[in-house]
């Protein structure tokens, strides 16, 4: 299926909007498993790892000139 460069853009719009939106969300409940002192717990583990990943994925769009924040 090829699809029109519009319908790529927006598509990879999306995509950017996702990812910062997903980075907020998880700073955002990590910041309130912090404020309860479970910073040891698998959850919070888990959403470090999926940060650091979605910091990644920001960082190489930046590279490539790209700015989500």
């Amino acid at each position: 299926m090829i699809s029109s460069k519009e319908d790529r853009l927006a598509r990879f719009e999306a995509f950017a909007e996702a990812v910062s939106d997903d980075r907020q969300a998880t700073q955002s409940r990590m910041e309130s498993l912090r404020n309860q002192g479970k910073v040891r717990t698998a959850t919070y583990q888990q959403l470090l790892a999926n940060k650091m990943t979605l910091d990644q994925i920001i960082a190489r769009l930046s590279d490539a000139g790209i700015d989500l924040k």
